[in-house]
């Protein structure tokens, strides 16, 4: 059914827990999976120098995180590619999908809750915008209940 796996990464550990799920589907579809990371250096006020230096270490901070990540998915028996590519990552995203015709778009989420859908996550704008299947892997960072012991310090330190 998927034979074109697009996997937005951002390098973060977070968009990277995507990846055994990615693996998993891939081996069962025998499908080409192509990794993709959207840059774009925050530099505020500078000279056009000083942004085509930002630009140029991005790209190259870029390729050589997608190259281990690849290295690492190859191992695992997968066909796999990458591209770096400079923009607003859910239009990127949504146009590299399009263009290069994938079935997928698969991407992790770590469901921010309601300020995501006030101020509008990558992912909520990919999925919404979209023309392909996305595929959402919620990422739940569980934090066990504070003890009363523990609110008790944190109350005495002044934390909420």
């Amino acid at each position: 059914m998927f034979k074109k796996i697009l996997v937005p990464l951002d390098g973060s550990a977070l968009a990277a827990k995507i990846l055994p799920q990615v693996v998993d589907l891939a081996k069962a579809h025998q499908a080409h999976v192509t990794l993709l990371y959207v840059y774009y250096p925050q530099v505020a006020e500078a000279t056009p120098g000083v942004i085509q230096e930002a630009l140029a270490q991005e790209r190259k901070s870029c390729e050589l995180f997608l190259a281990e990540t690849a290295r690492n998915l190859k191992d695992q028996g997968l066909s796999v590619d990458f591209a770096c590519v400079e923009g607003q990552p859910a239009r990127e995203i949504i146009g590299y999908a399009d263009k290069n015709g994938y079935d997928l778009i698969a991407m992790a989420t770590h469901g921010k809750g309601e300020v995501a859908w006030v101020l509008g996550s990558t992912a909520e704008k990919v999925v919404t915008h979209a023309t392909v299947p996305v595929l959402l892997y919620r990422v739940m960072e569980a934090k066990p209940p504070v003890t009363k012991e523990e609110f008790d310090e944190l109350m005495l330190r002044g934390l909420p």
